[in-house]
């Protein structure tokens, strides 16, 4: 158990759960510049059963970032704010990493970020897997990018998006996600052209943006290949 801990200012990751299984972080408190690079809140990496719960997270990268080789890994409310939201990835930047599943992302308030939740992985990423993902239950407020697959990352703008990702996508459900959000397309999934994503659910998602007079506003984004989206009771 890791409780009743403030970590300000880190220059780099604050908590970092490297092959460990069991473990509880409850009731932290996280807070960096959201202009830090790299200041992730926790990243966990290669651990099973894992909970973050009751905790306020303000960094300048992913409050969490559920990298490879996890499974059973649960994040619960949590605030998020400022940062870049909570993330499943990168995934896919070495050879041989191990699958993600059994991730849940549940009763979370996400606030004034780049993104809401995330699933990232790297163009020309060697084959692996991440599946049974669920974010539900979450308010977002003034979010860039409210739901987002992308399987482009690339934020150094070196890399070759002409290789397609081969980290499969499986099962992934959204779920009573509701809030605001500040760009034009309140969701994007960018999947692999030779690795689909396959069965994402959204259901019960409404996100308003927030300038509504503009006829652009609301779009869902779709690039690549899906086999099986479903989208019920939900606006953009």
């Amino acid at each position: 158990m890791i409780y009743h801990i403030n970590l300000l200012n880190g220059k780099s990751f604050h908590m970092s759960v490297y092959r460990s299984s069991n473990i509880r972080v409850h009731n932290v408190s996280m807070m960096a510049p959201g202009d830090s690079p790299n200041t992730d809140g926790i990243h966990v990496s290669h651990s099973a059963n894992i909970s973050i719960t009751s905790s306020t997270i303000g960094v300048g990268d992913d409050c969490v970032s559920i990298g490879p080789g996890n499974t059973n890994i649960s994040v619960s409310y949590v605030h998020c704010g400022p940062g870049h939201g909570i993330s499943v990835g990168s995934l896919g930047k070495g050879k041989n990493e191990e699958k993600v599943e059994l991730i849940r992302v549940s009763n979370c308030t996400i606030n004034g970020t780049q993104n809401g939740v995330r699933v990232k992985t790297w163009p020309g990423a060697p084959p692996s897997e991440a599946s049974d993902m669920i974010f539900e239950n979450i308010v977002m407020t003034n979010v860039t990018n409210p739901i987002i697959i992308d399987q482009e990352y690339c934020p150094s703008k070196q890399c070759d998006i002409q290789k397609a990702s081969l980290v499969k996508l499986n099962n992934m459900l959204f779920k009573n996600i509701t809030g605001t959000y500040n760009s034009k397309e309140a969701v994007t999934m960018l999947c692999s052209p030779s690795v689909p994503c396959e069965n994402v659910l959204l259901v019960g998602v409404h996100l308003n943006w927030m300038e509504q007079e503009d006829p652009r506003a609301g779009r869902v984004s779709l690039k690549g290949l899906i086999h099986g989206l479903d989208i019920i009771n939900s606006s953009f």
